[in-house]
């Protein structure tokens, strides 16, 4: 486990120890090299001195040619238990003396070298000069083992260990009675965050255990939750406020919803019956009495036909625009290059003027209402032609493109267009932006085709430059790849 993920107490404990032993580590290193070196230069001291001592009572012995007073000051050197060989060189390089004397000559130096101490093979090597006065006698060879300073280090290590354990374990014990005076207030607040995710209550506090930075944050803490129980109180209140005003709205809308389907009744019943009666004694009097009525009644009379098909026209259009409200949408699979053709072959049935031209790309097929989405190109279809016979050749290009998420489907005229100006009265119910004695219509087929869309979670929008035709764009979702 990292030592990012590990709890808040063991984290100051590992910091704790992690720094005190680095601390203890480094000064016992430090030491432990100190101690080395000066040992070893005391113990080459000892030895230089003990060599100079030695090569001062080897004069006599040097300059009267006597070996065994020779033999017998280095037999001296048992009082040295770490001298393990010495020699007594004379004036010509020749081992004159040595000790002890069962040592074989060939592990003595063949020729004293240049005065002064050395280190060799694990032995300490010093060379001291036997003068008389200014005259040079000879050589003293010494050579001493280095176990007492192996047991000093073996002795300096054993206590820096000890020494290390020991302040290790008090670091420890310190380490786990002082954390707590900073984990136990982050501890507090980390139980009563959890209180507070696990129960959502937010009217638990965490206790002030200080005037710290961890006691400000404490404070901060405890205002943050008083703020947050407020809030949700308010909350609380806004939601039922707004669970009570839906409640209002629903019965309203309910309420609506039935006055609209009394009025769609009314109108589908009450006022079709007097359309119809209107309609019918004008044809009669158009079949039974027409030829005794001048041209000016015979005008009176078309206008009377024509304006009561106009008015059912537009109470059928008000009917279908209501209905889609509570319409459900039946999403199926729409093969749409099937639906438009069928359209069109519609249109061309009617309209027998070769002037027509309707080019279909491919269009590839989406998700929805196939009756619904047939309205749609019904009436986009219908606008176009109408919109585009002042024009010598009616051109309509329908096709399609993807955009994001969605298929665009769009149809295109060369009519007379609209000005993108009061585009924003495009699809509202009886906006027109033609008069009815340019183009007949009722104002609510656009209408109808942003409402079957919307419903299908897509867009409506159109483009248009005055005089030179419009094209209208609708989307629609895709058929999914699973469906395929």
């Amino acid at each position: 486990m990292k030592l990012r993920d590990v709890p808040i107490q063991r984290k100051l404990m590992s910091v704790i120890l992690y720094t005190s032993g680095a601390v203890l580590l480094l000064t016992c290193t430090a030491f432990f090299a100190y101690e080395v070196l000066t040992f070893r230069q005391n113990t080459t001291n000892q030895l230089s001195t003990l060599g100079k001592i030695i090569a001062t009572n080897s004069t006599a012995a040097l300059a009267f040619d006597a070996p065994d007073d020779a033999n017998e000051v280095l037999a001296a050197l048992k009082a040295e238990p770490h001298i393990v060989a010495a020699g007594l060189y004379d004036e010509k390089g020749k081992l004159f003396a040595q000790y002890p004397a069962n040592i074989p000559v060939t592990d003595f130096p063949t020729n004293p070298q240049k005065d002064g101490s050395d280190v060799e093979h694990s032995y300490l090597i010093d060379f001291q000069p036997v003068m008389q006065e200014n005259r040079h006698l000879g050589t003293l060879y010494l050579k001493s083992d280095m176990n007492a300073m192996y047991e000093r280090l073996r002795l300096y290590s054993g206590i820096v260990i000890l020494v290390i354990i020991v302040s290790l374990l008090l670091a420890y014990l310190l380490s786990r009675r002082l954390q707590k005076r900073i984990s136990k207030p982050i501890l507090a607040l980390a139980e009563i965050a959890k209180a507070v995710s696990d129960r959502n209550d937010y009217s638990v506090r965490a206790t002030k255990l200080g005037e710290d930075e961890l006691g400000l944050l404490t404070d901060a803490f405890n205002r943050m939750l008083t703020q947050i129980q407020e809030q949700n109180l308010e909350i609380i209140t806004l939601n039922q406020n707004l669970e009570h005003k839906i409640l209002e709205r629903t019965n309203e809308l309910e309420t609506a919803n039935k006055e609209l389907e009394s009025f769609s009744y009314s109108v589908s019943h009450d006022l079709r019956a007097p359309l119809r009666a209107i309609d019918g004694y004008t044809k009669i009097l158009e079949e039974d009495q027409l030829r005794n009525v001048d041209d000016e009644g015979k005008r009176m009379i078309g206008a009377i036909l024509k304006n009561t098909k106009k008015m059912g026209d537009l109470i059928d259009d008000l009917l279908a625009f209501a209905r889609l409200g509570k319409k459900e949408i039946n999403g199926l699979d729409i093969n749409m290059n099937s639906l438009v053709k069928t359209v069109v072959d519609d249109f061309l049935l009617v309209e027998t003027e070769e002037k027509i031209n309707i080019s279909i790309q491919d269009l590839p097929p989406a998700q929805g209402d196939q009756a619904l989405v047939k309205q749609v190109w019904i009436n986009l279809i219908s606008n176009a032609i109408k919109y585009s016979k002042k024009e010598s050749k009616i051109s309509i290009e329908i096709g399609s493109y993807p955009k994001e998420n969605k298929i665009v489907y769009y149809v295109k005229d060369n009519g007379v267009g609209f000005d993108m100006r009061y585009y924003n009265k495009l699809f509202g119910v009886f906006q027109r932006l033609h008069s009815q004695e340019e183009f007949e219509g009722t104002g609510v087929g656009l209408a109808i085709i942003n409402r079957i869309i919307q419903k299908h979670y897509g867009e409506v929008w159109a483009e248009s430059v005055l005089n030179e035709g419009a094209t209208f764009y609708f989307s629609l979702e895709p058929i999914q790849k699973e469906d395929l």
